[in-house]
């Protein structure tokens, strides 16, 4: 006992010396993977395999720095890898208890969902994200995941969602430090909260939120172009209660902002689409220099290839030309900004150049647009109110989920005292249990040893059909030999022997005609030997040898031949006895042909039909009478051979019109 307790003891002060070593190859791997004086690649490959040493080390508090330590590498360039490996931290945060980790996770997951437009994982991952940083008073995260869950709900339309949402995240700042991060997290939550008071047209309300927005762009020392982003919504809004003199000075003073249009030409694109219809909705304008501005922003979307900024211009520039009564190109640009909607999915957009050509178009093109709009309006109405549902369902789904989780932590700390007491209980009862095993070892040698038997025994049956089928094959060769080739040899020699004391031309010409026979003999003799020599084993296809078949008898019966056949069967899976079965009656049928038929043609086929094998067979012969004629041993052999597995063969004949025969064979459902 003292010695195993010492072995222990050293085995145990061995292994944490080991992990030690190579829990400092693992942050040795993460400071090179943050030495900036190395290239990118080099960094990730470092990431990696700091990542895969702390899975063989088996340390979950490692593998947690780890797989934080590779996002970023993932971030940009594989969303995949992103998404998988925050589930991982997720998984791993929950084992040690990390509520930042698991915090930051779900904020992670529910951004990447968010941007793949998974509007429901991107709820719940944002939710409990929410949750989350609640509960560890972290105000900051709070606030970041209350933004992004409010403009998840303000892009579904849920509007008094997303306002409710955004107030929490402004407030969830009130005593954090203001630095120019915070700052500009408040003005995105202001312009939110003026973009969400828009939509319900409430427009005093968000003008107020857009000029708080602006107030705290100016605070800021490096506001990322926030300061002009307010002034365009205020701008918008203006135009939006009718104050079109003051938009449009306040659309002309952003325009004239310094290096706008190469910082961002899409921004400068709208601006210049809002300047364009904001002056035409003055009344005071000159319709060359609206124009001027349209296609000035419509040339730089096109170079940007920026859809959604021309998807507005298109609509804003067919209002205008249907304003100043150009019915035709009013059609023109409402059609297209018909099209770019409907491929970009900008639905309101859409809706509006539905109602648009509706009207420019009186007949029963303009009503099918009205239709298609009043269509599209019930629709999106009610994917607005589903999403609104399942929003309410996921957080109530969330809530319930946790409740049960708390319950089954519970019940696990109770499962671990069972645990206890079944180790014990197993502990005693292993002794005959090990015993029962040691039977059942015993008895499985024994029923393994009567399988071999009976292997071996179906072995010894298989043994005696092959021995009875090269029986029945020397049966047939002997009686080919015997009446072929022994009776020709018979006759030749009998009328040889006649002549042979016979001179003169007539007994020289019939001397030559025996010899012409002698020759066929000899070619019938060649013929059997070759049969004998077909080896289906062998490395050559199965086409091939069906393929020198059919050229040798066409050649030695002076017969013109069509051979056919498919590449979808795989002859390897059909059985060798099935394969020699199909080369007989091949065989049987071209000798049937060559002795009663006098063709001139024959054409051969074989393809694969709803896992049937079909052989085809035609001749251009004589034919026979199938309702009459008197099946030879031929025929019943080749009937015989195809009911041997199960295929079906039919003779389609009649005298004068040459003879078919059909021979479908199962595919794969055979056994050799």
């Amino acid at each position: 006992m003292i010695l195993l307790l010492l072995f222990f003891v050293t085995y145990s002060s061995a292994q944490t010396t080991a992990n030690k070593t190579l829990s400092d190859s693992v942050f040795e791997l993460i400071r090179n993977s943050k030495n900036k004086n190395i290239s990118e690649e080099g960094r990730f490959t470092f990431a990696k395999k700091a990542n895969s040493l702390a899975k063989k080390i088996s340390d979950d508090s490692l593998s947690l720095i780890t797989n934080r330590n590779i996002l970023s590498f993932y971030f940009d360039n594989d969303p995949n890898a992103y998404i998988q490996t925050n589930h991982r931290i997720l998984k791993l945060s929950k084992s040690l208890n990390d509520s930042l980790s698991l915090g930051n996770a779900n904020y992670a997951l529910g951004y990447s969902y968010h941007v793949q437009q998974l509007n429901d994982s991107a709820y719940y991952y944002y939710s409990t994200a929410v949750k989350v940083f609640d509960g560890l008073n972290d105000n900051e995260q709070l606030s970041y995941s209350l933004g992004s869950l409010s403009a998840l709900q303000f892009e579904s339309k849920d509007y008094y969602g997303a306002e409710e949402n955004t107030v929490r995240a402004i407030k969830a700042l009130d005593n954090v430090e203001e630095t120019n991060d915070i700052l500009d997290q408040k003005w995105i939550l202001n312009t939110n909260l003026g973009s969400i008071a828009g939509s319900l047209k409430n427009y005093d309300k968000s003008l107020e939120y857009h000029e708080e927005a602006l107030v705290t762009a100016n605070r800021m020392d490096e506001d990322f172009n926030n300061g002009i982003y307010s002034l365009n919504n205020i701008a918008f809004v203006k135009r939006e209660q009718g104050y079109f003199e003051e938009a449009k000075n306040i659309f002309a003073d952003v325009l004239q902002s310094k290096d706008l249009q190469q910082e961002d030409p899409s921004f400068y694109a709208l601006i210049l689409e809002n300047l364009a219809y904001t002056t035409y909705l003055t009344g005071s304008y000159t319709e060359e220099n609206v124009i001027a501005l349209f296609e000035q922003s419509n040339k730089i979307t096109d170079s940007i290839n920026d859809r959604i900024t021309r998807t507005g211009a298109a609509v804003s520039m067919s209002k205008f030309y249907k304003g100043i009564g150009d019915t035709k190109k009013a059609k023109i640009y409402a059609k297209v900004a018909y099209d770019l909607a409907k491929e970009t999915e900008s639905n309101e957009i859409y809706l509006e150049s539905m109602k648009i050509l509706s009207k420019l178009d009186k007949g029963e093109e303009g009503k099918n647009y009205l239709y298609e709009y009043i269509r599209v309006s019930d629709s999106l109405l009610q994917v607005e109110r589903n999403v609104r549902n399942k929003f309410a369902r996921i957080e109530l789904e969330t809530d319930q989920l946790e409740a049960e989780n708390e319950q089954i932590s519970q019940e696990n700390v109770y499962l671990i005292f069972i645990s206890l007491g079944l180790f014990v209980t197993a502990v005693l009862t292993y002794l005959f249990i090990s015993q029962r095993a040691k039977n059942r070892k015993l008895k499985l040698i024994q029923v393994q040893q009567k399988a071999n038997e009976d292997i071996y025994n179906l072995m010894l049956g298989q043994q005696d059909k092959v021995d009875e089928a090269r029986a029945k094959e020397k049966i047939r060769v002997s009686k080919e030999l015997h009446d072929g080739v022994l009776g020709g040899l018979f006759g030749v020699r009998l009328s040889l022997d006649s002549i042979n004391f016979n001179e003169g031309k007539e007994a020289m010409m019939t001397r030559a005609k025996y010899i012409s026979q002698l020759q066929t003999i000899e070619q019938d003799i060649r013929k059997i030997s070759h049969d004998l020599s077909v080896d289906f084993e062998s490395g050559s296809s199965f086409m091939d040898i069906v393929s020198e078949l059919i050229d040798t008898q066409a050649q030695a019966y002076n017969i013109e031949k069509e051979f056919i056949y498919t590449d979808t069967i795989s002859w390897e899976l059909v059985p060798n006895k099935t394969k020699i079965n199909i080369y007989r009656i091949i065989q049987e049928c071209m000798q049937n042909i060559y002795k009663h038929a006098n063709a001139n043609i024959i054409k051969i086929s074989i393809s694969l039909e709803k896992e049937l094998i079909c052989l085809d067979i035609i001749d251009d012969g004589e034919g026979f009478d199938t309702t009459k004629s008197k099946k030879g041993i031929g025929l019943k052999n080749m009937k015989s051979r195809v009911e041997d597995f199960s295929g079906e063969i039919n003779w389609s004949s009649q005298s004068g019109n040459g003879t078919t025969v059909n021979v479908k064979i199962p595919y794969l459902n055979q056994s050799e």
